[in-house]
């Protein structure tokens, strides 16, 4: 079949296990390819033309035949000229799940960073351990949902964005909910990062270097009792300094309580607290789960195929409510909270607002600060995704929301029983549609030493050998 690829035996015949990858020698970047031999790794749920896609499910591989096409995200890196190396792990159905305890199926990539022991976060679990572990990898494409990208940024120490919602059709991508899911980039390169998102966005994009000069603080430290928090603290300085404006505290919890729209519970927990769930439930067992049960059962006497407990959970909890009525109300309260979003906190410049800014402002709120999360560790039974936090703002808003990383600290590893290190990063918002302006601002903010890329290995800062990695 034209313009599909095929998989290629990842081993050499008394070797270790190997990864077939293009040379870098017989490609020249153009305007009309500007991503020409650039590595790419591709989440597996995105198709790509004769590659079966696996969702995370070992039933769904092997029902569904190979692609005959791909994805209209992967197309256009393609026509850019990019590479595809290979499909990356995602956690199962693009659902939430902890390594160890929750993957079964298939086992959840390894964190390079630190003790090599931590949790790459999920569900662009494959290609956030694969960025941060590779040297010979370029660039990942990943979903983010409520998290997906964002969280394997931050714990590895990665540049990532969750783009403005529907800035691209996601055509031949499973589907966790249409009215959430976005398809972005986790890269170390904050370069290639802009020159790739110009290709995937296209016209949907334009790239602005003029700033707000006011800065939204959410949950940072007030003073500094760690490492992480002197380097949250001195990057907004900084930040300020470059942009020419102020920083301040802010509650979005506080605002929307005093600031309520008309008939909305002015308690903003609870009023988005079981919509994330609900929606991405109630959507997936419409479109993924009840058409593969289905066809599974018809070609297998009526028997259901093996599925992880994360997704079994989340789809349980959207089956005990009454559908359409409670995917309806959880989207109609999504709603509003976008629009007042948009009209009240993260304000864009076509509603006059008085900064020449896309965005009326920038908010920040902490990534990771050297946190940990244990694989090693049994947590219980997964949990359905409730509740309300500055990571769902994103989700439920469609705004932009860049992972940016600043540097590691220092933890103690109850693993190594050593001092390691771990990444601090920062997640930076504006107003929706203001993607162009975050990518110019954080390569500006490169341009000035403010920012640096970041490398593989052990640390995001100064690489190092992963630890038990395999030396042959």
């Amino acid at each position: 079949m034209a313009g599909s690829y095929s998989v290629l035996p990842a081993n050499i015949p008394g070797q270790s296990l190997a990864v077939a990858v293009s040379s870098r020698l017989y490609y020249t970047k153009t305007a009309a390819k500007p991503l020409a031999g650039v590595r790419l790794g591709v989440k597996d749920i995105y198709d790509v033309a004769g590659v079966h896609t696996s969702n995370g499910n070992r039933a769904w591989y092997h029902l569904y035949p190979a692609a005959n096409a791909s994805a209209l995200p992967i197309q256009r890196l393609i026509d850019a000229g990019a590479i595809i190396v290979g499909k990356m792990k995602t956690s199962q159905f693009a659902n939430g799940e902890e390594a160890t305890a929750d993957w079964v199926d298939y086992h959840s990539p390894f964190n390079p960073r630190g003790d090599g022991y931590q949790d790459p976060s999920s569900s662009s679990s494959g290609p956030g351990a694969g960025m941060a572990s590779y040297p010979w990898l370029d660039l990942t494409i990943g979903s983010d949902t409520g998290g997906s990208i964002r969280g394997p940024s931050e714990v590895q120490g990665l540049f990532g964005n969750r783009p403005s919602h529907g800035l691209i059709a996601l055509d031949g991508v499973m589907p966790l909910a249409p009215e959430l899911d976005t398809a972005g980039f986790l890269t170390r390169d904050p370069v290639l990062w802009a020159t790739a998102a110009s290709a995937l966005y296209q016209t949907n994009i334009s790239f602005t270097n003029t700033y707000p000069q006011k800065i939204l603080l959410d949950g940072f430290p007030t003073n500094v009792s760690s490492d992480g928090d002197a380097m949250l603290l001195n990057f907004v300085s900084a930040l300020a300094k470059f942009i020419g404006g102020n920083a301040s505290a802010y509650d979005i919890e506080a605002d929307w309580s005093a600031n309520t729209p008309v008939d909305a519970d002015p308690d903003l927990g609870s009023y988005l607290n079981i919509a994330y769930p609900i929606i991405i439930s109630q959507e997936q067992t419409t479109l993924v789960r009840d058409p593969f049960y289905t066809d599974y059962g018809a070609i297998h006497d009526g028997r259901l195929p093996f599925v992880d407990p994360a997704p079994l959970i989340r789809w349980a909890f959207g089956d005990s409510f009454p559908k359409p009525a409670a995917l309806d109300q959880a989207n109609a309260n999504r709603t509003i909270f976008r629009d007042w979003v948009a009209s009240h906190v993260l304000i864009p410049n076509s509603s006059n607002h008085s900064s020449t800014a896309c965005s009326s402002s920038l908010y920040l709120y902490v990534g990771s600060e050297a946190d940990v999360n244990y694989r090693n560790q049994y947590n219980g039974p997964p949990q359905v995704p409730i509740g309300f936090s500055n990571g769902r703002i994103s989700p439920f808003a469609e705004n932009p929301d860049f992972v940016v990383p600043l540097g590691v600290a220092s933890y103690f590893s109850n693993i190594t029983q050593h001092e390691e290190v771990l990444p601090v990063t920062v997640d930076i918002m504006a107003a929706k549609g203001c993607d162009g302006m975050l990518f110019s601002l954080i390569n500006d903010l490169v341009k000035a030493g403010i920012v640096n890329q970041t490398v593989p290995g052990y640390s995001e800062v100064t690489g190092g050998d992963i630890l038990f990695k395999r030396n042959h």
